[in-house]
């Protein structure tokens, strides 16, 4: 199996769809599992569960977060993964459609790498890729 290189932690499967099609656009060739809501955020960044295999669900290089999220809000995820010394070193880019100046200000103070607004473009990510190459992206 692959490694995912990206865990897209996103509810909105248009949102979803949204990425995967900037990412083709983008000519970034990068493997992807998607999270629908916090838990399972959690889980799979812990190895929990279902995610307990590692070889299978390896750790992503880079996380694309939401933050309105159905059981575990994107902020929390953020600062739990920031409290877990294995994976103080993946990028996390909080990707949401809040322009709020007190959520980006939250969202840097907890850690986070950049705050993007949704829609994901091709040239976002190229931006982004261009700018963290140890996120791993490679053009197809």
């Amino acid at each position: 199996m692959t490694p995912s290189r990206i865990l897209l932690v996103e509810d909105d499967e248009n949102d979803v769809f949204l990425m995967e099609r900037a990412l083709t656009k983008a000519k970034l060739a990068q493997p992807m599992h998607v999270a629908v809501n916090g838990r399972e955020a959690l889980d799979y960044l812990s190895g929990s569960g279902r995610f307990g295999d590692r070889s299978a669900h390896p750790l992503p290089n880079c996380v694309f977060l939401g933050l309105k999220l159905p059981y575990v809000h994107g902020f929390e995820v953020l600062e739990w993964m920031r409290n877990q010394s294995l994976l103080g070193n993946i990028s996390v880019f909080v990707l949401t459609s809040s322009p709020e100046d007190r959520d980006r200000e939250r969202a840097m103070q907890l850690g986070a790498t950049e705050y993007l607004l949704k829609p994901p473009t091709p040239e976002m990510l190229q931006q982004v890729f261009t700018k963290h190459p140890h996120c791993g992206g490679r053009l197809n």
